[in-house]
C-alpha cells in the first residue's frame, strides 16, 4: 500500500483531494460486483486524487422524518477495497462506524491493518442509537495500533447551534485523530466560524493544527435535496431558494460549492490552517456521479492555481 496519503496527512499538508463512495449492496450477485468493481476502478484510476474514501454506512433510523432513500446494507468497505480493488494503487481512506462492533471485532480488525494505513473513525448519529462501541473506546483501541492513522468525523452545522465543534475536534486531535472529514457541506459561513475557532483555539493551546477535508456533494434533484436535508446537512435559505427555483439544479449546485470551496480555501489559507476537499455522490443517478466527478476535476484545478500548482 502506498504511504503517500498518510505522508501527506503527517505533514499537514493543505489541498489533499479524496472521492467517496460507497460499496456496493450487500446481497449483490458475484458477477455484478466484478462488473461493479471494474468501472469503478477504471474510474477512480483516472482522477487527480490523493486517496479514496469507502464509507461504512449505517442505517440511521434514530434521525428524524422517513428516509427519503431506502437504506440498504453495504458491504464491508475493507472487504471491497481488498477484494474488488485489490489492483488499485489509490491510498484508501476506509470508514468505520465503530458502533456497530464489538471492541474484539473492532481491535482485531485495527491490527490486520497495513503500516500508512488511513481510517476515519464515526459514532453514533445520535445518543438514542444503540452502539457496542463507543467512539472514545474506540479511538483508545486504535491507539493501540500505530501503523493506523485514524481521522474523524467534523460538522459544521452543529458549530452553528453549540459552537463548540472546534473543542470536539481538538479532543479528538487529543485522542489520537490526526486528520478529519466533514459532513457535506453547503453552509459556508458556519464552516468559517468553525475554522475561526479552531484556529485560535489551537493558537491559544500551542497545538499543531491537523487537515480539515470539507466534504461536497452535488444536488441534481429535489429529491436529492430531501436527502441532504435528512442527513443533517444545512442549506442557507437563499441557497436552498436557488436551487429549488434553478432551471438546472445540478449545475447551480456545482457552481455553489466551488465557490464555497473557493472562500474556505482563502480563509484557511491566510489563517495557514491546513484544508482540502472530498467529494462525492449522495445519490445513484448516474448523472449526479459523473456531476461530482467533473466537481473533483474542477476543485482539483481551483485548489492547485491556489496553491501555486499549475
Amino acid at each position: 500500500m502506498s504511504h503517500k496519503l498518510a505522508e501527506q496527512i503527517m505533514n499537514r499538508r493543505t489541498g489533499i483531494l479524496t472521492y467517496g463512495m460507497t460499496p456496493p449492496k450487500l446481497g449483490t450477485p458475484e458477477e455484478k460486483l466484478i462488473t461493479i468493481a471494474g468501472t469503478q476502478h477504471q474510474r477512480i484510476a483516472s482522477l487527480p486524487i490523493d486517496g479514496l474514501i469507502l464509507y461504512d454506512v449505517q442505517e440511521e433510523d434514530s434521525r428524524e422524518g422517513d428516509r427519503p432513500f431506502p437504506y440498504l446494507e453495504a458491504l464491508d468497505p475493507g472487504f471491497y477495497r481488498s477484494t474488488y480493488l485489490g489492483g488499485l494503487q489509490t491510498p484508501s481512506i476506509l470508514y468505520r462506524s465503530v458502533g456497530k462492533y464489538r471492541p474484539d471485532e473492532l481491535e482485531a480488525w485495527a491490527a490486520r491493518q497495513p503500516q500508512g494505513a488511513c481510517a476515519v473513525f464515526v459514532g453514533a448519529s445520535s445518543s438514542a442509537q444503540p452502539v457496542k462501541t463507543t467512539l472514545p473506546h474506540a479511538f483508545e483501541i486504535g491507539r493501540r495500533y500505530p501503523q493506523l492513522l485514524m481521522g474523524g468525523v467534523m460538522i459544521p452545522e452543529r458549530h452553528m447551534n453549540t459552537r463548540d465543534e472546534h473543542m470536539r475536534v481538538i479532543r479528538k486531535m487529543e485522542s489520537g485523530c490526526r486528520f478529519f472529514v466533514s459532513q457535506a457541506i453547503y453552509n459556508v459561513e458556519a464552516s468559517k466560524d468553525f475554522l475561526s475557532d479552531y484556529y485560535y483555539a489551537c493558537q491559544e493551546q500551542e497545538l499543531e493544527m491537523v487537515p480539515i477535508l470539507f466534504n461536497f456533494a452535488p444536488c441534481g434533484s429535489l429529491k436529492t435535496l430531501e436527502f441532504i436535508k435528512w442527513l443533517g446537512i444545512s442549506l442557507p435559505r437563499w441557497l436552498e431558494q436557488d436551487l429549488i427555483h434553478s432551471h438546472d439544479i445540478l449545475d447551480k449546485s456545482i457552481t455553489l460549492v466551488r465557490k464555497i470551496m473557493d472562500e474556505l480555501m482563502d480563509f484557511a489559507l491566510e489563517k495557514g490552517i491546513p484544508v482540502g476537499c472530498s467529494v462525492e455522490s449522495v445519490s445513484t443517478r448516474k448523472v449526479e456521479i459523473e456531476a461530482s466527478l467533473q466537481l473533483l476535476w474542477d476543485i482539483r484545478g481551483d485548489m492547485d492555481k491556489k496553491l501555486g500548482c499549475v
